[in-house]
């Protein structure tokens, strides 16, 4: 993990994160473990939290952080993870997921229970549990992982959607709650993006993962979000990026991608 400054020929320069901790959860891969390595690089102190304990802790030795197991679907878990954490300056609520591509008329409750569960829900109680040190620190930060599922319905994913809908207007509300205390709320919603699991957990298949992406030249990768999210989380703490929307030139819309060949 890289010190507090680096050495430039026009001398040292202090990193943008230097002294503030940050917890990302879902880190075990994906956005998250992008997002931690780059908060890292960054000069934050980051904390890992995910179920898969064995990968999290290989990123953390890599990066320099700290891994600690966390469920945000458990609530004991998410008590037990809160307490270990003594600082929190920035939040990043990555931890989500989709697991069904059903249409409404064959909706598999179970699914949906599940998809709320850790999208919302989870969100939820770690958020709550971690409230009281983000308004401690003096100028703590929110950030929620959205989607543009987030923002437009389409056709077999009706749990994803409502579920990250549910993500967004959690956000907006926290913001509004929030309102004259130093904590920032931020969303960064991003749109078509290639990860190792989001579409093979979704559709249960490899050949159907890879042909959410078939012909797009270049989709969003896990590097371009945690890009952004860096960003926002870097910006003088007066400045609040209410929600950033980033999608690859290809997708113009939820619906309108380019496809080659």
């Amino acid at each position: 993990m890289p010190g507090v400054a680096d050495v430039s020929p026009s001398g040292p320069r202090v990193l943008p994160g230097s002294g503030r901790t940050a917890v990302v959860t879902g880190a075990s891969s994906g956005i998250g473990a992008a997002t931690a390595e780059r908060l890292a690089a960054e000069g934050f102190d980051v904390v890992l939290g995910a179920r898969r304990l064995d990968r999290l802790t290989a990123l953390a030795e890599r990066i320099g952080a700290r891994a600690l197991p966390l469920d945000v679907t458990d609530p004991a878990s998410v008590e037990g993870f809160a307490a270990a954490v003594a600082q929190v300056d920035v939040l990043v609520n990555n931890a989500g997921g989709a697991f069904d591509t059903n249409p409404v008329a064959e909706a598999d409750l179970d699914s949906w229970a599940r998809t709320y569960d850790v999208n919302v829900l989870g969100t939820v109680r770690l958020t709550k549990a971690l409230l009281p040190a983000l308004r401690a620190s003096g100028a703590g930060d929110v950030l929620f992982v959205g989607s543009t599922a987030g923002m437009v319905s389409y056709e077999g994913g009706a749990s994803y959607t409502a579920a990250k809908h549910g993500v967004h207007t959690l956000a907006e509300t926290l913001r509004l709650e929030l309102v004259g205390e130093p904590v920032r709320v931020v969303v960064v919603a991003p749109g078509m993006v290639r990860t190792e699991e989001f579409s093979l957990n979704r559709t249960g298949s490899r050949e159907a993962a890879d042909a959410v992406y078939r012909g797009v030249r270049e989709p969003l990768v896990a590097e371009d979000v945690a890009d952004c999210i860096a960003w926002a989380l870097t910006r003088p703490h007066h400045v609040n990026v209410d929600l950033l929307v980033v999608r690859p030139r290809a997708q113009a819309a939820q619906h309108r991608v380019h496809r080659e060949g």
